[in-house]
């Protein structure tokens, strides 16, 4: 009993922390070596001074998946920024979107998780490979976090080739 008690309490603690400070954001940006010329990058990230670095390691340790990274700052901030991020596709649809699922987020931040979900099922079903698939991908991605405008709907050759409406 007491260790489902730590496993749910660890769970909200992650869902709150998460809230907070966590990210899901799918990015598209041009790479020359895929068949349309733009790639679909994933990730679900939390980003943390180094003084908060245990927290991170417990996401690590909680998921069992993802990495730690180092952003060395060398300007007039007194510590480095570290990134708790998940990027494989499998563990995004194994780990990550399953606990969410299960433990959901209480914030405006909900909306976004499950266009994430959407989309990373959409990558797993390989529909980022046709180009009416990164159109559908690149307007769920424009109803995501600030809203930005996708590069990839506003670039040249894919107005060129764009039907006349195409909805998400």
């Amino acid at each position: 009993m007491n260790n489902q008690q730590e496993r749910l309490r660890i769970a909200e603690w992650i869902v709150g922390f998460t809230d907070g400070e966590g990210c899901f954001s799918i990015s598209m940006f041009r790479n020359s070596t895929t068949k349309f010329g733009w790639q679909v990058f994933p990730e679900f990230v939390i980003t943390q001074g180094e003084k908060s670095l245990p927290a991170l390691k417990l996401f690590k340790k909680s998921f069992g998946c993802g990495n730690v990274f180092v952003n060395k700052r060398y300007d007039n901030h007194h510590e480095h920024l570290y990134r708790y991020c998940v990027r494989s596709l499998v563990d995004l649809h194994s780990i990550v979107i399953p606990f969410f699922q299960k433990h959901p987020l209480r914030t405006a931040k909900q909306k976004d998780f499950l266009l994430f979900a959407e989309i990373v099922v959409m990558l797993l079903a390989k529909q980022h490979l046709t180009e009416s698939g990164l159109k559908k991908i690149a307007l769920k991605i424009e109803r995501m976090n600030r809203k930005k405008p996708s590069q990839f709907l506003k670039s040249s050759e894919t107005k060129r080739r764009a039907p006349t409406t195409l909805k998400a």
